[in-house]
């Protein structure tokens, strides 16, 4: 069964930073692709960053030079830098993974608010 949790989501001020990392359990996270979604109140859920096995990443045009999708050192973490933050990012983030199925973690809250 595979695991995903996500942490670091907290409030942070307009042009600020966060860092979301996300754990996962298991083997086939360092070769399968996986990313992050974002969900806001009243909106669908959708695709902030996406990376392959093979380090290939794809970004919402709305986020590209702000939020960077990276695999850790550790072949089960995955991170998102969030920089350059708009209110307009505030939204539950998850952390996926495809691998025959999808898979979701629970997800972090980032508020971004004055």
């Amino acid at each position: 069964q595979v695991q995903l949790v996500e942490s670091g989501g907290d409030l942070a001020q307009p042009g600020g930073s966060l860092r979301l990392s996300c754990e996962a359990s298991g083997t086939i996270f360092s070769i399968a692709t996986v990313g992050w979604y974002r969900q806001a109140p009243g909106k669908q859920r959708e695709l902030v960053a996406r990376i392959t096995g093979s380090s290939s990443t794809i970004s919402a045009d709305s986020v590209k030079g702000r939020f960077t999708i990276s695999r850790g050192n550790a072949k089960n973490t995955m991170y998102l830098q969030l920089n350059s933050l708009k209110p307009a990012a505030s939204a539950v983030y998850s952390c996926s993974m495809f691998w025959g199925q999808a898979y979701w973690g629970h997800g972090t809250l980032v508020t971004v608010s004055s």
